[in-house]
């Protein structure tokens, strides 16, 4: 390696911040690994803004689980015999 180039130590993550959507939807958001919580810091808390595929399935898999429970509690479906 020259020295123009520094040794990298793990991920840099500067530019991310915790999606605020994950963080109180998912109830095992903390034991993600630190890549999958973060987005990009200028785009707001969706899925696509995850720097990494696995955060954006989580995000998506966080979004259908609050829509399930929204229609489980509106939709009240009569029985029929």
């Amino acid at each position: 390696m020259d020295s123009f180039h520094r040794s990298l130590h793990g991920q840099d993550t500067r530019n991310g911040r915790e999606c605020l959507f994950c963080r109180n939807m998912d109830p095992d958001f903390l034991q993600r690994r630190p890549m999958d919580r973060l987005v990009q810091a200028k785009l707001q808390d969706v899925a696509s803004a995850h720097m990494t595929e696995e955060g954006y399935v989580k995000h998506r898999i966080a979004e259908l689980a609050k829509k399930q429970a929204a229609m489980a509690a509106v939709v009240a479906l009569p029985r029929s015999a």
